[in-house]
């Protein structure tokens, strides 16, 4: 089986290549936000060919029952900044762009697999993950995806763009987020850089177990 993982930036490919040297798995960063995600997807879908894409990094979390390490695995994930209107299709929903799914749900077998998981010291939560072109640096921005999108438990800047081009190309996707901040709970996003000063070494073994369960 022959895996891409897909990355945004420099710090979390250094994080998951430590951990891969197998030929059939591929870690290649795409660049953040959601054009960039789309290009390094349909780049690694047309030269590696791969049986499985992952969306791997880190992302701000929600919820009371979430924190930071957390491993957020995607259930489904959706856009939080895109609105196509209804004066054309009065079906399309917020988060939908028109003609495509409202939310694209993971390959039940990747997602199976996922939530089997079992690595002492990580909690693992599957649920919604959305994404935009948004880092998310205040508490005024995160209430306004949230309440559009209460259940999501993961904010992030590239998941939905690689499950959409993932959908596309018909190559099964899934998302593992890990939690470095609370936009909630934190004001100026000092827990984001807490998080690759002190405790962002090792929190991606998760990626790594799930690679080795397939």
């Amino acid at each position: 089986m022959k895996i891409g993982i897909i990355v945004a930036m420099d710090k979390e490919l250094r994080q998951l290549q430590q951990l891969f040297c197998n030929e059939n798995v591929r870690v290649e960063k795409c660049g953040i936000g959601k054009v960039n995600a789309a290009l390094g997807a349909q780049r690694m879908i047309n030269e590696f060919h791969p049986d499985v894409i992952i969306s791997s990094g880190c992302a701000g979390g929600n919820g009371d029952d979430i924190n930071i390490q957390d491993v957020i695995v995607s259930r489904e994930v959706t856009y939080h900044d895109v609105y196509c209107g209804r004066a054309i299709d009065d079906t399309t929903v917020y988060g939908q762009v028109q003609g495509l799914p409202a939310r694209y749900a993971a390959d039940p077998h990747l997602l199976e697999k996922a939530k089997a998981l079992n690595i002492e010291g990580i909690k693992i939560h599957d649920g919604l993950i959305v994404t935009g072109d948004w880092f998310v640096d205040s508490k005024e921005k995160m209430r306004s995806i949230i309440e559009k999108f209460p259940e999501a438990k993961a904010v992030d800047m590239e998941s939905c763009a690689i499950a959409q081009t993932c959908y596309i190309n018909k190559v099964p996707f899934i998302s593992f987020r890990v939690i470095s901040d609370i936009p909630l709970r934190d004001t100026d996003a000092s827990q984001y850089h807490d998080f690759w000063n002190t405790i962002a070494e090792h929190s991606f073994q998760i990626t790594k177990s799930f690679v080795e369960s397939l």
